[in-house]
């Protein structure tokens, strides 16, 4: 199922079906926090998906943000692509009646050329129904060539740099899912140019400590330069869960429990997940290390190769290469 719906649309399948009622979550339970990184904020240590956001109804996917919020998961990530702008429009419906003042609101921009960047973050802003989001992230670094082509003269760096100068945002990051070697230019890059990203978005779970691992070669990075650590893809967007390596929970409290990772990012496509997720963060203990060990033995065989990390080695949750236009225009 989620290697089917990852060909269909970058983002990835739901992340498994847990009844509603499964997790009781006390009405005044508040998810855990950590600072981000060096901005002086502090955000829930899992955030609410926003690609899985379009998979339910309107309604639902509104009482799912505004049930995460009341529970202290101010964390919301989105996407200027996300299901044709869906995903922004009914986080902006879930954000208003007050509970914008809740959030910690995250976007990412497709973007590379400065006009486009721009003409992409005044629709999120009108989708999400605000005047300034929190952090805006620069989407997909998965080409060789991203990190200059964001740092030249006209690219989407100096479309941000206004954007926060006027007010429009206030911290800016990336994203990438392809290789720990592209961010770590991405990084270089940046430093070279005399700014330092505020995020970076990376994958974070069982296999990639195996293969190709950003927690490995990434994550030690930034934490020294004090660059908050998103972690996203704690399930392999659903591959994890088909190939039987791990279990949902142990999924996500491994991500949560990397030292360095401030939130994990996780897709909430129905109330029973969205239970599942709060229960976590609510209740969250670190794995010790000889849990830790164990898992890692226990998955590495699938580990082989990327087979169930499609996003390291397919082009199936490239969204930015199905839909190229995305680069360079503000047309879906």
């Amino acid at each position: 199922m989620a290697a089917r719906a990852a060909e269909k649309q970058a983002g990835g399948a739901p992340e498994g079906e847990v009844p509603k009622g499964k997790y009781k979550i006390p009405s005044g339970a508040k998810a855990q926090t950590r600072e981000l990184g060096r901005t002086g904020e502090r955000v829930s240590i899992v955030g609410v998906g926003g690609y899985h956001l379009g998979l339910p109804s309107e309604q639902q996917s509104i009482r799912i943000v505004r049930r995460a919020l009341d529970h202290g998961v101010n964390f919301l990530d989105n996407c200027w692509d996300y299901n044709d702008g869906k995903s922004e429009e009914r986080m902006g419906k879930a954000l208003r009646d007050g509970y914008r003042k809740k959030a910690f609101l995250m976007t990412k921009l497709d973007g590379r050329t400065a006009q486009s960047a721009r003409d992409q973050l005044e629709q999120s802003l009108k989708r999400l129904q605000t005047e300034m989001i929190d952090l805006v992230q620069i989407h997909e670094v998965i080409r060789d060539d991203d990190p200059e082509r964001c740092f030249a003269a006209g690219g989407a760096a100096e479309a941000l740099l206004a954007a926060r100068k006027a007010g429009k945002l206030r911290f800016i990051g990336f994203t990438g899912h392809k290789d720990p070697r592209i961010h770590r230019s991405m990084l270089e890059t940046a430093r070279k140019n005399g700014f330092h990203f505020d995020s970076v978005q990376m994958p974070v779970n069982v296999l990639d400590a195996h293969y190709r691992s950003f927690e490995k070669e990434v994550l030690p990075l930034a934490v020294e330069q004090g660059t908050a650590v998103l972690g996203m893809k704690s399930m392999a967007a659903g591959l994890i869960l088909e190939s039987g390596a791990a279990s949902p929970v142990e999924c996500l409290r491994y991500a949560m429990s990397v030292p360095g990772v401030t939130v994990t990012i996780t897709g909430c496509d129905s109330e029973g997940v969205l239970e599942q997720a709060l229960w976590l963060a609510t209740t969250f203990k670190p794995m010790d290390d000889e849990e830790r060990k164990t898992l890692l033995a226990r998955t590495a065989p699938y580990a082989q190769g990327g087979k169930w990390e499609k996003f390291k080695t397919s082009q199936a949750f490239d969204g930015t290469e199905q839909h190229k236009h995305w680069l360079t225009t503000a047309n879906l």
